[in-house]
């Protein structure tokens, strides 16, 4: 391989040409957004009383810059998409920039470099909901969230708490690495239950599409998705909010949390309870979520911080009610838990460098003692050809993982055409444990994986290009080493003048890989047989866009083409009939091609309007099952439609503030899995409208109202899992 000492020798490279300075008196501050939070790589420009260029660089990740410059008269510029344009003078002391938000703002992600870095500096597909997003949308759970984004799809079985899974640009539901405050939570193999991760304090939810493996590792195949848990400010005064809200369907939200800082520190803390009946019978969901932060600064440039949060939730398993009677004793109980400490240090040299040890566990019980009647599944003129007959199960699956990570940012001193530089090398480790328990049968399986990957990413910043070159090497104890790259680079083809603002091109391509689960790799059980040789799961991801900016920054339209392949698709084989014997092989391919369009408009300062489109041709080129009809090779991949879209407008009246948002699914391959004559093999389109309204009775309380599906439309997803009808929830909101 030649890529990994390319990127020991293109840092290098930068470092022959040092910084120079062609007077002694210095030019420093730091930028910041409205709200006082420091803005990093901002280009931060010096000019001189006749407008010529002497110093441009930009804002380090604490919103710090420093420049010499001889002239007295200077000026400083500071240039970020989404921020109007700051001009202030020189000063011989630090300088605090202040920065205006434009109509169509900027976002801040951290899951596409490992580092914070603006969207606009970003090769790669990323969304960002913050803090407004959250309260003004009021969802219970991250998953609905995330449907408001391009390339994302979404089913829920069922009502609240039922098993929801994603698929991102045609990849399958254990393709997404999942993060809590850059902590991986997944269960080793990737898969992640996005059942009762909810979106209580939070500050951010983040998601860039595309394999990201060359930074995470293994699961990253197709999506990264990382919460950011809401932070105090050290020294400001503790401020403290409330809600509680009530609905049809037995449903009931409550939250308080506490959010400050004294001296040094800042902490934040927050309790949340949810429970509905979802309508239908043994369907009853309840969770309680825990939450908390905490960090201090240390002094010589190092702070600590500890991050925890637990997701304890329980869910009635009815079943496909659609098609027959629902379970009546059938449940699911998951405890998440998740607990960290990081170490931080800047060493005002361009060095920064951080280490973390996290422990995340979940225990899950899928219990059902009670042998129901059976019956005999039927949906219209679709009937089972035998009947259904219910058994007793009672399985424990015990998760833990270890992980461990070191990470050092370098800013090499360079300056002019050579543009700043950024090198970053992280060693991670996961210790990976699971106990996977049969307590009818009395039988045991543990299992343990221990995996390390080494990271390397050079990222270069030029005013109007951003390039990043990354490469990780893996070492998983089930499939060896493995090498992923990554390169993604955005390219200011147009700066912002007047009217028609900025035009951005971007592209990136990388390679994913994901290690098999516990089950795949150690089951002992004759129908699914471990394999412990199987390979590692893979992806190979290519986008392109275009990014352009209109009507003085109140429009800003994007559109993006994908192209994503996944092979060594895991799936079982039988091995015999008498007895029935089935083993895990590496067995299928798929591919996904298509198209993102997104467009986010504001105006009028009172109107917010987002939309989004995704055209999604995809196919099976090696099966897993090349018998049945859903899964053989030519069809589209199951469960993920070819068109599919959101829409979201967002109105402010003084103190009433009202939204709608729109979740839009084309006709999809789905399997009714009940031997239904004639089968049904798709699914067919909805469209479902969310209403959130909240008017401010005070500066310190609020009203606030939330309907689902405000249509009432009747549709599954999946099938034989009928979705919720109108739900009503009204509340009250209060902060001192």
């Amino acid at each position: 391989m030649r890529t990994p000492s390319l990127l020991f020798v293109v840092p290098l490279v930068f470092t022959l040409f040092p910084a120079t300075s062609t007077s002694a008196q210095p030019v420093s501050g730091r930028v910041v957004d409205p709200s006082g939070v420091p803005v990093p790589r901002a280009y931060v420009r010096v000019l001189d009383a006749g407008g010529t260029l002497t110093h441009g660089g930009f804002s380090e990740a604490d919103g710090r810059f420093r420049f010499e410059s001889a002239a007295a008269d200077c000026r400083v510029e500071i240039l970020l998409a989404g921020f109007e344009t700051a001009v202030v003078p020189c000063g011989a002391a630090p300088i605090e920039v202040r920065l205006t938000l434009a109509p169509v703002r900027e976002a801040i992600a951290v899951s596409a470099t490992r580092s914070e870095a603006p969207v606009s500096q970003l090769g790669a597909s990323v969304t960002v909901f913050d803090a407004s997003d959250l309260e003004r949308r009021q969802s219970p759970t991250v998953a609905d969230l995330l449907t408001a984004s391009p390339g994302v799809t979404v089913a829920r079985t069922g009502g609240y708490g039922s098993v929801t899974s994603l698929f991102v640009r045609g990849g399958e539901s254990d393709y997404n690495k999942v993060l809590i405050d850059g902590i991986p939570v997944n269960e080793p193999g990737g898969y992640f239950n996005f059942s009762n991760i909810t979106s209580e304090n939070l500050e951010r939810v983040e998601i860039v599409r595309g394999a990201q493996s060359a930074l995470f590792g293994s699961d990253a195949m197709s999506s990264v998705i990382q919460l950011v848990t809401r932070r105090g400010r050290a020294g400001s005064a503790p401020r403290v909010d409330a809600a509680l809200e009530g609905g049809t369907y037995g449903t009931g939200r409550a939250r308080a949390g506490i959010a400050g800082g004294s001296g040094r520190a800042d902490y934040s803390a927050a309790a949340a309870w949810f429970t509905t009946n979802n309508r239908a019978d043994n369907n009853e969901f309840e969770n309680t979520t825990l939450s908390a932060t905490a960090g201090v600064e240390l002094g010589a440039g190092a702070s600590i911080r500890g991050v925890a949060r637990a997701e304890l939730g329980k869910a009635g398993a009815p079943g496909a009610t659609a098609f027959g009677r629902a379970d009546t004793d059938a449940f699911f109980r998951r405890h998440d838990g998740v607990g960290g400490v990081t170490f931080l240090q800047d060493l005002r040299s361009g060095f920064t460098h951080r280490a973390t040890y996290a422990l995340s566990v979940s225990h899950q019980a899928s219990t059902n003692l009670e042998e129901d009647a059976p019956y005999t599944p039927q949906f219209g003129a679709s009937v089972s050809p035998f009947e259904f007959f219910d058994f007793p199960y009672d399985s424990r699956t015990d998760l833990r993982r270890h992980y461990a990570t070191y990470q050092a940012d370098w800013r090499p001193a360079t300056a002019g055409r050579f543009g700043d530089h950024q090198v970053t090398t992280a060693v991670d480790w996961d210790g990976e444990r699971g106990t996977l328990t049969d307590a009818l049968a009395q039988t045991e399986v543990v299992a343990r994986r221990d995996n390390v990957g080494w990271t390397l990413q050079h990222q270069a910043l030029w005013p109007r290009l951003f390039a990043t070159v990354s490469v990780r090497v893996e070492h998983n104890d089930s499939f060896g080493t493995a090498t992923v790259p990554r390169v993604s680079a955005a390219f200011v083809a147009r700066p912002s003048r007047g009217a028609v603002g900025e035009t951005r091109l971007k592209a990136s391509a990388g390679r994913g890989i994901k290690e098999p689960t516990i089950v795949e790799s150690y089951s002992p059980a004759p129908f699914f047989l471990g394999n412990p040789d199987l390979l590692p799961e893979r992806s190979r991801s290519v986008d392109a866009g275009i990014e352009q900016r209109l009507a003085h920054d109140r429009l800003k339209i994007e559109a993006t083409w994908f192209d994503g392949r996944f092979r060594n698709i895991i799936s079982t084989r039988t091995l015999s009939f008498n007895p029935f014997r089935s083993q895990f092989f590496n067995i299928g391919e798929t591919r996904a091609r298509g198209l993102e369009l997104a467009g986010d408009a504001a105006p009028v300062a009172a109107v917010r309007i987002r939309a989004g489109y995704t055209f999604m041709p995809s196919r099976v080129t090696v099966s897993t099952s090349p018998g049945n009809v859903v899964f053989a090779e030519g069809q589209p991949l199951f469960r993920r439609p070819r068109h599919a879209g959101y829409a979201e407008a967002v109105g402010s009246a003084g103190a009433a503030t009202v939204s709608l948002t729109g979740t839009f699914v084309g006709r999809r391959v789905d399997g009714d899995f009940s031997s239904l004559e004639p089968p049904i093999v798709s699914n067919d389109g909805h469209a479902a409208w969310d209403l959130r309204a909240a008017y401010r009775l005070s500066s310190r309380v609020a009203l606030t109202l939330a309907v689902d599906n405000v249509a009432n439309a009747d549709y599954m997803d999946p099938l034989g899992y009928p979705a919720l009808g109108r739900v009503f929830r009204a509340g009250l909101r209060v902060g001192f």
